[in-house]
């Protein structure tokens, strides 16, 4: 008996663990499921490299991801879409930045109509002429869009109705986005290969002032009679590495260049020049030649046009050199014709 109700009390303890167990894997999945959907404030980490909030209707969800666009970053944070709702930026951008925000404008129901047609669809706008717009109505100069009531609700439901009352116009304004350019600026600072963006940059605006022509009361064309920028557009800035890529094992020598003046862009082309005539090495002595110092200056006492310390001082060394690679333009032509000849 003892026996039997040990075994009774293990397989009772068992059941309850298991069920335990299951509940807590359902309430972690529910949990998850909420989270993603947003409440007003959360913060939600996963495996990836940038944070990404999103504004969504009053709530508010912030994930890390690796997510390469917009598009992939809703996706992974479960956050569906509806026809007709809108995301700034678009969902082909590519998030190159940490701490980057995504807005979503969720869709309404509207009817917009006119003396001749009636449309309806959804859209994230609430400005009138822009629902317009996408109705595919031309708003000319002096008309007007009014919000009316919505007469059949039973048959379009909750929508919000506007209608375009015309009045004559022969002028029409139109708006529209100035791209932006991208400027690329290099940065000694940043090892070559990289980017780095320094202005994520901005469309600007334009208005377009345009006589209309008609024939029968229906527009035939159009002439463009002024532009004027409402916000110009501000260059995206992209950052490109500069910083020449040195060996560890030429580091010190690299600093002597640079201390001598010489520009991240020629550095390599110096280093490459410099090693192959004297190891970098200040005392490199020709014994044949008596060929002197870093740059194997011939007799070596001309470098005391840098430097009295030209003997020892490797900067002094490199900065006379400098000096002398002028003759082939520069370091890059001063390598060039090295690796040509073999001498310089």
């Amino acid at each position: 008996m003892k026996l039997s109700h040990r075994f009774d009390k293990a397989l009772i303890i068992l059941i309850t663990a298991t069920f335990i167990l299951l509940f807590a894997c359902v309430i972690k999945a529910t949990t998850i499921r909420t989270y993603a959907a947003g409440d007003g404030n959360n913060t939600y980490e996963a495996e990836g490299d940038k944070y990404v909030t999103f504004y969504d209707d009053g709530d508010k969800l912030t994930v890390k991801t690796d997510a390469h666009t917009v598009g992939d970053a809703l996706e992974r944070a479960d956050i569906v879409l509806s026809n007709g709702d809108k995301v700034e930026p678009t969902l082909d951008t590519i998030i190159d930045a940490d701490n980057y925000h995504i807005n979503i404008y969720r869709a309404h129901p509207v009817i917009v109509k006119d003396d001749t047609a009636e449309k309806y669809f959804m859209t994230a706008s609430y400005d009138t002429a822009t629902i317009a717009r996408e109705a595919g109505l031309t708003i000319y100069d002096g008309d007007e869009i009014k919000k009316i009531p919505n007469n059949n609700f039973l048959e379009s439901g909750a929508a919000e109705v506007y209608k375009v009352v015309r009045n004559g116009g022969r002028t029409l304004t139109v708006e529209e986005e100035i791209p932006f350019t991208e400027e690329i600026i290099k940065d000694t600072n940043l090892p070559s290969g990289t980017r780095e963006v320094r202005n994520l940059g901005e469309v600007g605006t334009k208005k377009l002032y345009y006589n209309v022509y008609y024939i029968d009361n229906v527009e035939v064309s159009r002439e463009l009679v002024n532009e004027e920028v409402i916000r110009p557009a501000i260059p995206r800035v992209v950052a490109e590495g500069a910083k020449s890529s040195i060996r560890p094992e030429q580091a010190t020598c690299a600093a002597w260049a640079r201390e001598a003046g010489v520009s991240e862009a020629d550095l390599e082309s110096a280093i490459a020049l410099i090693y192959h005539e004297s190891g970098c090495r200040p005392d490199a002595a020709n014994a044949y030649s008596g060929a002197y110092g870093i740059p194997q200056a011939l007799p070596g006492n001309k470098m005391a046009s840098a430097g009295a310390d030209w003997q020892t001082n490797p900067v002094t060394q490199i900065k006379w050199m400098s000096g002398y690679v002028s003759r082939y333009g520069g370091w890059q032509g001063a390598w060039a014709f090295w690796v040509a000849h073999h001498w310089y």
